[in-house]
């Protein structure tokens, strides 16, 4: 856990230390802003569906860009053996890097609880729809990092990581506006497998357990995906 930790710090560091982090987020609270206030003023809805309902869309972006960097500047720099060489773990370098995404991502979050304040002051704001939207934000963005770090570890090249899990992450996401073109015996897998389907569910105010064990399940096979991964093109050296 030390070793974590210490990865941890690292790319935190490295994240808010350079403008990697504010130029990301404050893209993002832009785009995310953008919907919300012209849902706000230009159609009247005083409520936070406009921001739930744009911001998948926008996380397919925004994870990308948050991890392209992790593994591939690594092994592009040469530092990738350097730091393999340390007391730490394959997986704590992985995790560490991953939970320091994951941070960037709750702090682009919390400075969204601007727009349910808002909402508030306007009038009755549907508090089980906020709680559970942005846990079902969070759930989806953990998931598109997971991915995003995993094709991090697959290339030296900020730009293939980029493209490749934009693609993953787009596909998963077209997955449930496809349905409707599907054959019929294909639906039940297809709409199982959208990650569109399972942030719905969460944000119409109901927490299900199968919804989150579907995004924690992404994070884990991705995540354990990393790890060999990174391992394969260890010892391939």
């Amino acid at each position: 856990m030390t070793g974590l930790a210490a990865v941890y710090r690292r790319e935190v560091a490295g994240y808010f230390g350079q403008p990697v982090a504010y130029i990301v987020i404050t893209a993002y609270l832009l785009m995310c802003g953008w919907f919300f206030t012209s849902g706000l003023f230009l159609i009247g809805q005083a409520d936070v569906r406009g921001y739930l309902d744009v911001a998948p869309t926008i996380l397919v972006f925004f994870a990308p860009a948050l991890t392209m960097r992790l593994l591939a500047e690594e092994w592009r720099n040469g530092t990738m053996e350097l730091l393999l060489t340390l007391p730490v773990r394959d997986a704590e370098v992985v995790v560490g890097k991953y939970l320091a995404a994951f941070t960037v991502l709750v702090v682009a979050q919390v400075l969204t609880l601007a727009y349910p304040i808002t909402v508030g002051l306007l009038g009755p704001v549907d508090i089980g729809q906020v709680v559970t939207g942005y846990f079902g934000l969070l759930l989806l963005g953990a998931a598109f990092l997971a991915v995003g770090v995993l094709a991090s570890a697959l290339t030296s090249s900020q730009v293939v990581a980029f493209i490749v899990s934009f693609f993953v992450c787009f596909g998963l996401f077209l997955l449930g506006k496809s349905l409707p073109f599907l054959p019929t015996p294909l639906l039940p897998l297809f709409d199982y497998l959208a990650v569109d389907t399972h942030f719905a569910n969460l944000t119409k105010g109901v927490i299900d357990s199968r919804d989150v064990l579907y995004f924690l399940t992404i994070v884990l096979i991705c995540l354990a995906g990393t790890v060999h991964a990174l391992q394969g093109r260890k010892w391939g050296r």
